[in-house]
């Protein structure tokens, strides 16, 4: 059984994404603590690692339904995954959102731009993966050899005549 092409790609885009949530927290605990003082800090903070961890999630609920590649059943596995994955953390996270509503050292403003910020950073990170990634246009599949061409050898599947 092989890999997927996209996993290098995903575990890429979740190594970046957890850089960028690093520098994340500091930038935002710093200017929160500028800005609201400690209530502004812990905003930014729950707010950075409540997008990390929910965008995350996704990359992660991919990467283990990979694992089933090659597996009659894997696009039922695959889809299932992630669309209950996208289920769950949906309902999660409104009722996180729910819960720190009416928390007193929640200051809404920074907790809003923390979140904004940390989503609009973590799409960047995935599109300058995707950008940067070399995979094929059609992936996980062999070319033919020189000697098969020269040969003017048929694969199953060819539909061109072998040239003369």
């Amino acid at each position: 059984m092989s890999s997927l092409s996209s996993t290098s790609m995903l575990r890429t885009a979740l190594v970046w994404s957890g850089i960028v949530t690093a520098v994340l927290l500091v930038a935002g605990g710093a200017v929160g603590l500028l800005v609201a003082g400690t209530s502004g800090l812990w905003s930014a903070l729950v707010a950075v690692l409540m997008a990390a961890v929910f965008l995350g999630f996704t990359i992660v609920s991919i990467l283990i339904a990979n694992r089933f590649y090659g597996d009659p059943l894997f696009v039922p596995i695959f889809f299932g995954s992630v669309m209950g994955g996208w289920i769950l953390k949906f309902v999660v996270f409104l009722v996180v959102l729910f819960v720190l509503r009416d928390q007193p050292w929640l200051t809404p403003l920074v907790f809003l731009v923390s979140l904004v910020v940390s989503i609009v950073a973590s799409l960047v990170v995935d599109v300058v993966v995707m950008l940067r990634m070399r995979t094929s246009a059609v992936s996980d599949t062999t070319l033919p050899t020189a000697a098969e061409v020269e040969a003017g050898e048929r694969r199953p599947g060819d539909s061109a005549a072998p040239q003369d």
